[in-house]
């Protein structure tokens, strides 16, 4: 039987190799669609990639898309109750604290933006609010709001308000507007066009974006989910959590190939974009919550299982660094892909953007493995940290 310590330290180390593996996924996912700037050679330079261009495209977003995300914002939930729980130990409230956290990360959220239309920090920083409001609500209580959050109930009610008035049609997408806006720049803007318009046109396509897609109220849900996990302890392995987690699978399971199905299927049967859009999102949405359990609970268990972890602790060090490795992928796949950069977009398809994204990932995880063995913490990480108790 582990003792207590033993046990804390390897609920951290599976949280970090979860973390890291979700990190990998948004670069690899982020490589191949060069960074929200969707420009691509027109043929790639050799015929056999036109299947590899397939295969890749296809796999990543089946795999990655929706679920990386999902895991990140699940792991954001549980590092705040680590954080809480350790300060409510020592008879402190961790609230306020947690509240200037965000700030802090509103403003590393900014710097990130500034290159990226897809960054996440600040969307976090705000929805983030929720966890300390809700941090003293008994567990029965947060599960009950983070599972209404999960269903999407505002597609649920566009999709009742549809099927009352007939004639309801949904409006333009403004994401659509403003991601149109980004790709000029992305495309003809030099570095200081681009700062702005990420500052501005590149938040609001990210914003709106998130919220036409059921983005902001699935990350809330997952917020809420990932502190009752910590809350729980189940990510210390005992054999009651193991269960949990298998039946966990098994339900995921049950459920992904349906709602995959019935989203393919939807098309073909509903046409009309009042009932289709709130449908499909509730549709695609719940999908990817029941796959992204599918890798949890297969990275869990795995974990658990395998008795040499050489290999699935070289992504701890990865996910001890995730907020490094994330805005670190931000400025290089600007410099890289934008017209401000290098501009490699129209001469690397798919396949070599891939290979673009492992080779980057690589090169992540060994700048990690070597800075933890000078450093406590990663660069970005040390430094959100300091700020967090420089007035303690």
């Amino acid at each position: 039987m582990e003792t207590p310590s033993i046990q804390n330290n390897t609920r951290i180390d599976v949280a970090d190799v979860l973390r890291g593996l979700a990190v990998m996924g948004i670069i690899l996912l982020h490589s191949i669609e060069h960074y929200n700037f969707y420009y691509f050679p027109e043929s790639p330079p050799f015929e056999w990639m036109k299947f590899t261009d397939r295969i890749i495209w296809d796999g990543l977003f089946f795999t990655f898309s929706g679920k990386a995300y999902a895991v990140f914002a699940l792991l954001f939930g549980f590092s705040f109750y680590i954080q809480n729980n350790n300060q409510n130990q020592k008879g402190k409230d961790f609230r306020l604290r947690f509240l200037w956290r965000l700030v802090l990360l509103f403003i590393i959220g900014q710097f990130n933006a500034s290159f990226f239309t897809g960054e996440i920090l600040v969307m976090y920083s705000i929805i983030g609010i929720i966890l300390p409001v809700c941090c003293k609500l008994n567990d029965k209580t947060i599960t009950i709001i983070a599972t209404l959050l999960i269903l999407q109930p505002l597609d649920w009610g566009k999709l009742i308000y549809a099927l009352i008035d007939t004639s309801y049609t949904p409006g333009e997408s403004l994401s659509n507007y403003y991601f149109g806006v980004a790709y000029d720049i992305q495309k003809n803007g030099t570095f200081l066009e681009t700062l702005r318009m990420n500052l501005w046109e590149g938040q609001l396509a990210n914003f709106t974006w998130a919220f036409e897609h059921g983005r902001i109220m699935q990350t809330a849900a997952l917020f809420l989910f990932g502190m009752l996990i910590g809350r729980r302890q189940l990510f210390i392995h005992t054999p009651k959590h193991e269960l949990i987690w298998l039946k966990t699978l098994g339900f995921a399971l049950i459920l992904f190939f349906p709602l995959y199905g019935l989203k393919n299927l939807l098309p073909e049967f509903i046409n009309r974009p009042g009932y289709y859009e709130p449908l499909n999102l509730i549709l695609y949405s719940l999908s990817n919550l029941s796959f992204m359990l599918v890798l949890v609970t297969g990275g869990l268990l795995t974990f658990y299982k395998v008795k040499n972890r050489s290999f699935l602790m070289r992504f701890s060090s990865y996910g001890k660094m995730s907020l490094t490795n994330y805005i670190g992928q931000s400025i290089i796949g600007s410099l890289f892909f934008y017209h401000w950069g290098f501009f490699l977009s129209p001469h690397m398809n798919h396949t070599l953007s891939f290979l673009f994204g492992i080779l980057f990932v690589l090169l992540q995880m060994s700048f990690c493995s070597w800075w933890l063995k000078r450093h406590k913490h990663g660069p970005f990480e040390g430094l959100w940290k300091y700020l967090t108790w420089i007035r303690k």
